[in-house]
């Protein structure tokens, strides 16, 4: 029989803190028409879906640090993350798709890259849900620290009310350094 695994990242465009992945293998019982691209639910009914999931599957979450996206790039950060939960997985599937066409690299695995993955395939869709509740989650308690940039409504990207922020507050040990406009702030 064939295990299928579904992985995901999530976080690459934000300006703050590390990029998440989650690995996936659903049971056969699990509703597959609930699951859907993390961007494409609202937040509720992605933190609903990431608890069913879970408990309904085989699952794993991999990240990549501040410090290694700005030593690899925000690419093989992703990858990185992705291997990362690919790894923890408590089975080993038979196939790996992968969100994206780009693939993180391990030996002994087979992998196949799926563009627009978690649009088409319910356990990329899946993987898509944990990593955004997983990081959406970290981000929101590192909010609390960081009082100002409004993470918990933004989640790090660079929308209107964060660049405010950092012209108002400055960059903070969170923000990627490497990133734009990050970079160009002194």
């Amino acid at each position: 029989m064939k295990i299928i695994a579904g992985v995901d990242e999530v976080g690459r465009g934000s300006l703050i803190g590390p990029v998440y992945a989650a690995a996936v293998i659903l049971n056969k019982s699990i509703n597959k028409k609930l699951l859907k691209d993390s961007k494409k639910i609202t937040k509720t009914k992605r933190e609903f879906l990431s608890k069913y999931i879970k408990k309904n599957s085989i699952w794993a979450t991999g990240k990549a640090s501040i410090k290694e996206i700005e030593k690899i790039n925000i690419l093989n950060a992703s990858l990185l993350a992705m291997k990362r939960a690919i790894k923890k997985l408590k089975k080993k599937p038979s196939l790996v798709l992968v969100d994206g066409n780009k693939l993180p690299e391990i030996k002994n695995y087979s992998l196949k890259s799926v563009i627009k993955g978690d649009q088409k395939i319910p356990s990329i869709s899946a993987a898509s849900i944990i990593a955004k509740v997983a990081r959406d989650k970290m981000i929101t308690n590192l909010g609390k620290k960081f009082k100002g940039y409004y993470w918990d409504q933004n989640c790090g990207y660079g929308t209107k009310q964060h660049l405010k922020a950092i012209k108002n507050l400055g960059i903070t040990k969170q923000h990627r350094k490497t990133f734009s406009p990050i970079n160009k702030i002194k």
